[in-house]
Parts: C-alpha cells; sequence; structure tokens
C-alpha cells in the first residue's frame, strides 16, 4: 500500500507539473477554389483569421493561374518585366526536383495541354490527337529556367500550371507561420492536403481519413478506406475517381502523363503519400498516378523519408491495396 501511495504521489505530481492546453481555435473559409480547415492551440490568445485570410490571398498572387494578375499568369502571358517572389522559386525549384526523379512523370510545363483538356482556367479547347501533338512542343522542364528572379522560356508557347503542388506548398507556407509564432500544436488543410504538428485537443495525436476511392464518393469524409495516426508529417492524396470529364461515353480523368499529352490511363485509383512536407507529398502523389503501380513502386523504393499508400484496381473488378511498412504502422482503422 505505501508503494502505491508514492507511485500515485508522483503521478499526480508529474500531471500537475504538466502545462494545461490552452483552448483550440477552429478557422474554415476558401481558398484557389477549394475549402480549408484549419485547427491550432491558442496558446498566444490569438485569433489569426485574419493573418490566414491573408497569406493565402498573397499566395494566390504568386501561383493561382485561375488570378489574371499572379505572377505566374503574368509570366504565362509573357511579360518581360515580371520578376518572381520567394513562394515561386520555393516551387520552381521543387518542381524541378520531382520532375527528376519521377523522369518525367510531374511536370508543371503541361499548362498547355491541361488547359486543351479543360482540366484548366479557360473552356475546354479541343482534345484530338493532332492538336495535343502539336502542344507537347511546349512541354518539358528543359524548355523553362529560373535565372535569379526571372523565368526564361525557349518559347512563348510554354506555359507553367504549378496545380499539382502549389495546393500542397499552401499548406507549409500556414504551417510556418504557425511556426513563427511559436504554436506547436496543429493541423491545416487545404482541399484535402494535410500537416500536422503536435496533438489535439485531447492530447492525442491526430486521426486522418484516407477516402474509399470508388464512383460517387464525392464527399471527402464520407467513406473512407483507412484511419492513419499522423505524427508531425504531412500528407496528401491524389485520385481520379473524382475529377474527370465524360465525352462519348470515355471517362478522361484530371491526371495528365506529360510525356502523351493524354490522361494518364492506368489500374491505379488513389495515392496517398506521408512526408514531412506537404509540398512535396502533393507532387509526388500526382507523380505516381501517372506511373501507375509498378512504377510508383519502384520509384518508392529510391525515396527516403517518405511512406506511401496505393488503391489500385485488378482484373476481377475489385481493387488492391499497397502499403509501405511504416504507413502500416500509422493505421489505426482500415475498412
Amino acid at each position: 500500500m505505501k508503494y502505491t501511495s508514492i507511485v500515485l504521489f508522483f503521478l499526480v505530481l508529474i500531471m500537475a507539473c504538466q502545462p494545461k492546453k490552452s483552448e483550440y481555435h477552429r478557422i474554415s473559409g476558401f481558398a484557389q477554389g477549394t475549402t480549408y480547415n484549419i485547427t491550432y492551440e491558442n496558446s498566444n490568445n490569438e485569433d489569426y483569421t485574419f493573418d490566414i485570410d491573408s497569406i493565402l490571398k498573397a499566395f494566390d498572387k504568386s501561383l493561382s493561374i485561375y488570378d489574371s494578375t499572379s505572377i505566374i499568369s503574368r509570366i504565362n502571358d509573357n511579360e518581360p518585366a515580371v520578376e518572381v517572389d520567394d513562394w515561386f522559386v520555393d516551387v520552381f525549384q521543387k518542381s524541378a526536383e520531382i520532375n527528376a526523379v519521377s523522369n518525367g512523370a510531374f511536370d508543371i510545363t503541361v499548362g498547355p495541354v491541361v488547359k486543351a483538356w479543360g482540366f484548366s482556367n479557360g473552356p475546354v479547347a479541343r482534345h484530338d490527337t493532332s492538336y495535343i501533338d502539336s502542344l507537347l512542343q511546349y512541354v518539358g522542364m528543359e524548355k523553362v529556367k529560373l535565372e535569379g528572379r526571372k523565368v526564361i522560356k525557349k518559347s512563348p508557347g510554354v506555359k507553367l500550371d504549378v496545380n499539382a503542388l502549389a495546393q500542397g506548398y499552401s499548406v507549409d507556407v500556414v504551417c510556418d507561420f504557425f511556426e513563427s509564432k511559436d504554436i506547436q500544436n496543429y493541423l491545416v488543410e487545404i482541399g484535402g492536403e494535410i500537416r500536422a504538428k503536435g496533438t489535439n485537443a485531447k492530447n492525442n495525436f491526430w486521426h486522418i481519413g484516407i477516402d474509399k476511392p470508388e464512383e460517387g464518393n464525392m464527399t471527402p469524409g464520407n467513406k473512407l478506406e483507412a484511419i492513419i495516426e499522423l505524427q508531425n508529417k504531412a500528407l496528401a492524396t491524389s485520385g481520379n475517381y473524382r475529377k474527370f470529364f465524360e465525352e462519348n461515353g470515355v471517362k478522361y480523368a484530371h491526371t495528365i502523363d506529360p510525356k502523351t499529352g493524354f490522361p494518364a490511363r492506368n489500374t491505379l485509383l488513389s495515392a496517398t503519400v506521408v512526408c514531412d512536407d506537404c509540398c512535396t507529398a502533393d507532387a509526388l502523389a500526382t507523380s505516381f498516378m501517372v506511373l501507375g503501380v509498378e512504377k510508383s513502386k519502384e520509384l518508392f523504393n529510391r525515396l527516403k523519408g517518405v511512406e506511401v499508400y496505393f488503391v489500385y484496381s485488378n482484373n476481377k473488378g475489385g481493387y488492391e491495396i499497397y502499403s509501405s511498412e511504416g504507413l502500416k504502422k500509422m493505421i489505426v482503422e482500415q475498412n
């Protein structure tokens, strides 16, 4: 009894010494044509709603192709005096890195082709084979470079589209803001791309759902394939089961293969990536969707600090899962 009393005494002492968590603040809104949901421990007793809204609006002025006055839009319009900002530099450098490691499966110069397929700003132009082939002359990271603060293009026809990683990078930008304010516990979600640090209000690590990639599952979080525990990591998922259009009975997915100019066609239904930053996770998830299952496994085996969860269709009309060993350890619930 004496031993038990001593143990209980020290447990109470330890709990008393632990700092009490502050209230958690939630922010929701719209940015980049999608929604965002942010939760953070309000240890500074500050409402950062205005700050985050301002950051995301400024971010769009740098990298949004839907804003005709943004830096990237002005570069695409071949304005000669445009100088890029730090956000653009970071995204461009990350794009070049993922382009190299994916052997061209990820390419931000695919803009003209994406627009031709109707997955960008503006109406569907045309996507017959001859027209798509004519656009491929403008596709390829070797056709564009960054010299200081200036983007140099080999041809005026080269157009950049960073949507495949900008959303993930915007998550990192908001997280950097929280770090500057010494916020230790937060979850930032923008358009489904996520990064989490610390714990939630119940002092548990953040739990994140991976959507079931089946036709008709159009609402994120409605039907889940698995729930994972995210500990100071970022997560991004790319899939072709929500964003597509149908023409003459044929479904065309939104992920474009830069080498063919046509939507990628393989058995991979969704690719989830977990790593340290959301920009990398977002870009890799897109790369995997272009590469397909087997080539994605090969690429994954060359990467460090990355975990993956692939859902792909089989020849029996069902689907199967490939999960890296590290990600299997994160799963707390699987359907």
